[in-house]
Parts: structure tokens; sequence; C-alpha cells
């Protein structure tokens, strides 16, 4: 990763990208810091006290602390993210939609266009339920009137059509995958509070030898195990791949013979990546932003009670949604049909198997087989920790020693996915460079 790095640096073009993008990073993190008005501050810390470990958590995780603290990009990429959802399950069930997305580059810019303002929608309505949520917990100032919240609002809605402006420049002039660096840069700003954590581990309570705890060390270093040994696991099986054998037959074109040799169709084991986790992520914390919006009734305290990150039915309706969205991003993203007909075109087969329908047939069978080992994968480090924090509710309701790690696969996994991706994005990019340059040595030289 670090010889990558290096190797795009040394690129005039590809260092401009990606200094680009750390601006783009810097400007994130100032607006992620930026207070609005009519928020009471005395009332933040307790606000994130009675959140602890609730989905406002995981929220605040995904803002980089922006959530918690109501600054200006307090909504995050959670608007934009699900709205990209809303418009790929709309484009599968819609054949308007369908359409422009087969449409090339003229459709895509229509669905882009699509995804913005259902993004701003769906931006409006949870400004709205945050600010109920921040009335509820007194963050607000006691004499705010109907003229403060309605600037409150448009501040949220603001945030997020600008950290959807500055997703987009990343993907244009940066290095992309816009919104994934900076849901990247949101879970990495919380780096240091991870690090005190594990302080307070060995020093309880105190920042002096004389808070030393004897048991903090070992459960530190057992932390930092299972935290490296987990991003190991994600590496490997991110990188673990099924390759299915092409066998290509000799063809002669003019007075030249080609194919007559062997190759393969890689298929990632995690070919999803981390996009059920966030889809899923997303879903289900539908049922909470409703609750918001009527604080204090039946159907929020249901929701509080039932369908918090502390049940058994939010555990298993978010692994059902990892399972589904796993299937359902692959169908999406991966034509069977399509790649038996390249293959076929130039002349491929897969030994053993007839051409055309039998290939699909096929193909379709591994991917299968692979997106339930994938979503098997992704239910495993998602539900575990959750797992680990309902029993231990269970057997001490009043403990919150296991809080911190509900959520903490999902966050890991994001972050070692979307550094997979950029890794493998710039090593692209400089290969394609170098064979440029190549190219032209050898033409001119």
């Amino acid at each position: 990763m670090f010889a990558t790095i290096k190797n795009a640096w040394k690129i005039a073009e590809l260092r401009s990208k990606m200094l680009f993008t750390l601006f783009i990073i810097l400007i994130y993190r100032l607006g992620a810091n930026l207070p609005v008005p009519y928020v009471s501050s005395n009332a933040i810390d307790s606000f994130n006290t009675a959140t602890t470990g609730s989905i406002f958590s995981y929220l605040n995780i995904l803002s980089g602390d922006a959530f918690g603290k109501a600054t200006f990009f307090a909504l995050s990429v959670s608007p934009y993210i699900t709205a990209s959802i809303v418009i790929q399950l709309l484009t599968v069930a819609i054949p308007a939609l369908q359409r422009l997305s087969e449409a090339g580059e003229e459709g895509k810019k229509k669905i882009t266009s699509i995804t913005r303002y259902t993004t701003a929608a769906l931006a409006l309505i949870t400004a709205y339920g945050y600010m109920k949520i921040m009335g509820t917990y007194g963050m607000l100032v006691s004499d705010i009137n109907w003229f403060g919240k309605l600037v409150l609002v448009a501040c949220y809605c603001a945030g997020a059509a600008v950290i959807m402006w500055l997703a987009e420049k990343i993907n244009v002039h940066g290095i992309g995958n816009g919104i994934s660096i900076i849901l990247f840069a949101n879970i990495i700003s919380r780096v240091p509070a991870l690090i005190g954590q594990v302080w307070g581990m060995i020093f309880t309570g105190s920042t002096t030898f004389a808070g030393f705890d004897a048991w903090g060390i070992p459960k530190a270093i057992l932390s930092i195990a299972i935290t490296l040994g987990v991003t190991v696991l994600i590496v490997w099986f991110t990188e673990s791949e099924r390759r299915i054998p092409i066998q290509y037959a000799k063809r002669v074109v003019g007075r030249k013979m080609y194919g007559g040799q062997n190759s393969n169709l890689p298929l990632k084991l995690n070919m999803s990546g981390v996009m059920p986790i966030i889809f899923a992520s997303s879903i289900v914390s539908v049922p909470a932003t409703i609750a918001s919006f009527f604080p204090n009734s039946g159907f929020a305290n249901w929701v509080n009670k039932i369908f918090n990150y502390n049940t058994w039915t939010y555990l298993i309706i978010y692994l059902i949604l990892i399972v589904l969205f796993s299937f359902f991003y692959i169908l999406i993203s991966f034509d069977p049909v399509e790649v038996s007909n390249n293959i076929q075109k130039n002349g491929g087969s897969i030994p053993g198997i007839r051409s055309g329908r039998p290939t699909v047939q096929y193909i379709k069978k591994i991917l299968n087989r692979i997106t339930l080992l994938g979503a098997i994968f992704l239910c495993f480090i998602a539900g575990f920790p959750m797992l680990i924090n309902i029993f231990n509710s269970l057997i001490n309701p009043d403990s919150t020693t296991f809080a911190g790690i509900a959520f903490g696969g999902n966050s890991l996994l994001i972050v070692v996915g979307v550094a997979i991706e950029i890794v493998h994005d710039i090593e692209a990019q400089v290969a394609m460079r170098s064979y440029g340059k190549a190219a032209t040595k050898g033409l001119f030289g």
C-alpha cells in the first residue's frame, strides 16, 4: 500500500489529485466542527451520554462526531447514501429509470440529477427530525422560535448539499470514490478517542500512575490483538477470489493467429464490499428516525424498547438486510449474461460447459455461492460485536462495558474496505499512466 502511494506521489497528475483530495477532506473536517446557531453547547455532553451505544452513536461514528456535536455537517453522508439506495431500488422496479441507467453517459447524468434532488428531499426530512431530537434532549436554546427552527433546518440541509458537492469534486478532480473517502475520513477521525479508551483501560479514570489498573494492560493488549486479527481477516477475505477457468480457441485473423491460451474469470468473494453494511445501516435506522418525529409517544417508546441496537429484533433484521442487499448489489452490478456473451465473442469457453445458456447458469451458480459466503462474512463482522453487546446487556443490564464495540465491526470493515478500494484505484491509475509513458517512448524513442 505504501509503495503504491509512493509511486503515485512521483506522478505529477496523481500527486495533484491526492493533494486536492486531502484539501477537500480538510474542508470537510472544518465543516464538521463548525457550530450552528440556536444550539446549547452545555447540553451536547448530556445528549452524547444519554444516547451512548444507541443508533445515534452509530450515526455519530459515520459523521465523525458531527452528529453528536450538532455542527454544520451533522447529517453527514446519510441523506446521499439513502438517496442512492432508493434510486437503485427504483431503477430495478421502474422501467423508465431502468432505461435511463442503460442510456449511456447521458442517462447516468440524469440518474445523478435525480439522486441529487432525492438527497435534498431526504435531507429536509432528516434535518427536521434531527431538530425535533435536539428539542427533546434540551439541546436548543430556551427562547428559540419558529424562525430559529427554520434556520436550523436550513443549515443542516445546506450542510448535506455541501457534502454531496464535495464528494462530487473528489470524483471529478480527486482520486475518486468521494462519498467513500469522506466516510473513511469520518471514522478515522475517531482514532484519538479510541486511543483514549485504550488508555482508560490501563489507567481507570485517571491520567496518572495512581489510577493504574493491574488488569488494564492485558485488556488493552487483547483489544488491540482482536482489532489487528479482524483487520487481517477482512483484508484476506476481501482480496480472496474464485477463479473460473476460461479456455480460448485458436483463431486466424489475416496472417496472425490469436487465442489458444488459458485464462480465468476472477470473482471476488466479497464483491459487494462494504455497500450492504452501509445500505442495511441506513434502512435499519429508519424506525428511529420516524420515532424522532413523535418524541415521548407510544410509538417512540416501542421503537426504543423493541427496535434498538441492544435487542434481538434489531440484530436479526439487520443481518437479514445485509444478506438481501448483498444479493441485490450483485444483481445490479454484475450481469452473467453479458459476461457469457463477451467470453463467447472472444472465442472462449469454460472447460466442460457449453457456450450460451449453460455458461450463464454456471456463472450464476458460482456467483450465488460466493455471494452467500460473502454475506455470511459480512454478518459475522457486523453482527458478532453486537451479539456480544446483547449478551452483556442480558447478564448485566446496567453495564456499558461493551457499548463501545456494538458497531466496531462495521466501522472497521468500512475503513479497511475503503482503504483497499482506494489503493486499487491508485494502482490502476499508476499502471495506466506508466503504460502510456512506455507506449509513447516506444513509439517516438
